[in-house]
């Protein structure tokens, strides 16, 4: 039962929502003492006290390892939480691994223009976020992690479901321009550039 949806849970994308992860990452997930012993009974309240103990994001890492994070992304897949408990998870400022937890989240299960609509504005969010993959660690920030969601086909080493382009959204009135567009994406590039620093001197 610790590996099965919930009953109930409603299909995403025509599929089982835990198979957005693919298969090899989903079975080393399941094999992982990490799901076995902090994940079992986990709940939509409950979830939240591991993702407030993550310490980076990422996918696999070492001898094809899951992350916690990753983990608790499939827990979450697999317990299905109503939307409005997803954007409460988005909206905690202060927990900000919790809240890339909800947004990768989002970015696989929720409709486009939800999608849009509620990570663009984590673009004006500028906090350092450590990443954990093959290499080893490497830093990166929630607006950089949160573009890879939007316009890159693989994020943590899983591969996002399509999203159909902001362009076309626009273009068919199904959701308003972006405001500030230039403002928002690449500003903390911008800043350095001006300033005549190094990628990543800014917080």
């Amino acid at each position: 039962m610790a590996n099965t949806t919930v009953s109930g849970a409603k299909a995403i994308h025509g599929q089982n929502p835990q198979y957005l992860v693919e298969t090899v990452v989903r079975n080393r997930i399941y094999e992982s003492n990490y799901w076995k012993e902090h994940c079992f009974a986990l709940t939509a309240e409950s979830l939240i006290d591991k993702a407030l103990e993550l310490k980076w994001i990422g996918g696999v890492y070492g001898n094809q390892r899951p992350t916690e994070f990753m983990c608790l992304l499939l827990k979450l897949l697999q317990i299905q939480p109503e939307k409005e408990i997803l954007i409460e998870y988005l909206r905690a400022e202060e927990f900000k691994y919790l809240r890339a937890l909800a947004a990768i989240y989002i970015r696989m299960t929720f409709r486009a223009v939800e999608v849009y609509e509620l990570l663009e504005p984590l673009l004006k969010d500028y906090r350092k976020l450590r990443l954990r993959n093959m290499a080893g660690y490497t830093l990166t920030f929630i607006d950089e992690y949160v573009d890879s969601l939007l316009t890159e086909e693989r994020v943590c080493d899983i591969i996002m479901p399509r999203l159909i382009k902001r362009q076309v959204l626009e273009e068919n009135n199904d959701i308003g321009p972006r405001v500030g567009v230039a403002a928002e994406v690449g500003a903390r590039a911008w800043l350095e550039a001006q300033l005549g620093i190094g990628a990543g001197v800014l917080p």
